[in-house]
């Protein structure tokens, strides 16, 4: 079994953050070696308070997962990360050589700011795919949204543009805030494009964003490249959304 470190806050609802990483993660046959950020007080309609971890204590966390003694993780999910300090000691503390995904978590889906994108700076030159919603897109590239039934595709190659050149290695642009029949999401590199589509379905849930990066860091580890990962993370993400409960 495929191991993924997993950085984030914990969610008090259960509804994103950790609890759904690590269960979208077994889900798909990896194990998560788990590093808290934060520790949230949330229910499914509002955010109550943030307790930020102290950046050693995260650290310290990274190095015991890495632990050559255990089983060592073989790509990184970040999600909450709470404070400016814990993204510099991040970008400080994470080994070389192991992809990386962040889901860039500005705001919670119960309503809460979490972050500011300039307190994500230092870590951006680190992150092997960056997985922003549009509205994140938007605020990553100082830009308006791509909104609409069909977001412009050269309005978000720009936007992908803007952010590569912030050190990121790739874009994925997601497309569940936008309108239509399709949810589209379109992975960005500085030469290519690949679009990733799936029926938009009635219903939503919390922690999807949680959901997909989880699932890119698993198939990332599990050896696929990262068009495949976005690939089969995209079908892992649909197949949960379909459950309704």
């Amino acid at each position: 079994m495929s191991r993924i470190l997993v950085i984030a806050g914990t969610d008090s609802s259960g509804g994103a953050g950790l609890s759904r990483d690590i269960a979208m993660a077994t889900s798909l046959k990896c194990s998560v070696a788990p590093v808290v950020t934060a520790v949230t007080v949330q229910t499914n309609q509002a955010l109550r308070a943030i307790h930020p971890i102290p950046p050693e204590v995260i650290s310290a966390q990274i190095t015991a997962a890495f632990d050559p003694g255990g089983q060592i993780p073989r790509a990184i999910k970040i999600g909450m990360i709470g404070t400016a300090e814990a993204a510099t000691c991040l970008a400080d503390s994470l080994p070389a050589g192991v992809p990386i995904v962040l889901d860039p978590v500005l705001k919670s889906s119960s309503g809460g700011e979490l972050m500011s994108t300039q307190s994500l700076a230092p870590l951006l030159s680190r992150v092997t795919l960056l997985t922003p919603n549009l509205e994140e897109c938007a605020r990553l590239s100082e830009s308006a949204p791509a909104l609409g039934v069909t977001p412009d595709l050269d309005g978000m190659r720009h936007q992908a543009d803007q952010i590569l050149a912030r050190g990121v290695a790739a874009v994925l642009i997601k497309g569940g805030h936008a309108q239509g029949a399709q949810s589209t999401d379109h992975l960005f590199t500085a030469q290519t494009h690949h679009a990733f589509s799936a029926p938009r379905l009635p219903h939503g849930k919390r922690g999807t964003g949680c959901s997909l990066a989880t699932a890119l860091a698993c198939a990332l580890a599990q050896g696929a490249n990262l068009t495949e990962a976005c690939h089969s993370a995209k079908a892992s993400l649909q197949t949960w959304l379909a459950q309704v409960a």
